[in-house]
């Protein structure tokens, strides 16, 4: 027996379909949809959006996500112009011990570490 993925469920926010539309944006597919949960996935990372509000559980939540490059992940971002269409933040790439990395805040304030 092998463990074969981990599949977080993010929350939402307040805005549950704009939160949708931005993973939509960062190029993330919907792979099924259930209503107040729905499965995403971009290039075999998955998580679960989930329709709930809750700034304590979000402001305290963090993912590090694997990226080739976290400066054309930045890139990406800024030329879709997604911090001002959605509200979002996000840092410049800076190199940590670890790597170099993007942090994004999403709607609901979770942050996501871009980490190349």
């Amino acid at each position: 027996m092998k463990f074969l993925s981990i599949e977080p469920f993010i929350p939402s926010g307040k805005n549950f379909e704009g939160s949708k539309q931005l993973f939509k944006e960062l190029g993330f597919t919907v792979t099924w949809d259930a209503g107040d949960y729905v499965g995403f996935e971009r290039d075999g990372c998955k998580f679960i959006l989930q329709k709930y509000d809750n700034s304590a559980v979000a402001e305290n939540l963090m993912l590090s996500v694997k990226v080739t490059s976290a400066t054309e992940f930045w890139t990406f971002v800024n030329e879709k112009k997604l911090p001002e269409l959605f509200g979002i933040r996000m840092t410049r790439p800076t190199q940590q011990p670890y790597g170099i990395e993007v942090n994004l805040i999403d709607l609901a304030g979770v942050c996501w570490h871009f980490v190349e």
